[in-house]
């Protein structure tokens, strides 16, 4: 939803992130619901990348990071959000590229999605 893209940037935006790629957006790319819910991240929105699939928004990324809540029977590093991030402050510190994989509100991100992460 729009309304979710606008609300991502503005979260974004407070934390100093400002590259958004976004995934096959249900309605369609750009949304005036986004701008509307951005409150002042529409730089964000301006600059954002959409993709056909996630292996094409991430594949330039040399770290990303899954965010579920569901538990998955997969052997995978697990992090809290404090953790996460000072991994990623010393990743792209050192000249890495990271990214943080959000999935879809009512479902979550796929265990194909989860897989592609670090």
């Amino acid at each position: 939803m729009g309304e979710n893209i606008g609300a991502a940037a503005r979260g974004m935006l407070n934390f100093g992130l400002t590259r958004m790629r976004i995934v096959e957006p249900r309605d369609g790319w750009p949304n005036p619901s986004a701008a509307a819910m951005a409150s002042g991240a529409g730089r964000i929105l301006d600059a954002a990348r959409v993709f056909g699939d996630v292996a094409g928004a991430v594949g330039d990324c040399t770290r990303v990071y899954a965010t579920t809540a569901r538990p998955r029977d997969m052997t995978k590093t697990v992090m809290t959000p404090e953790e996460a991030a000072r991994d990623m402050a010393a990743h792209v510190a050192a000249g890495g590229r990271a990214a943080v994989l959000f999935g879809p509100e009512r479902s979550g991100l796929s265990n194909d999605d989860v897989i592609r992460a670090n």
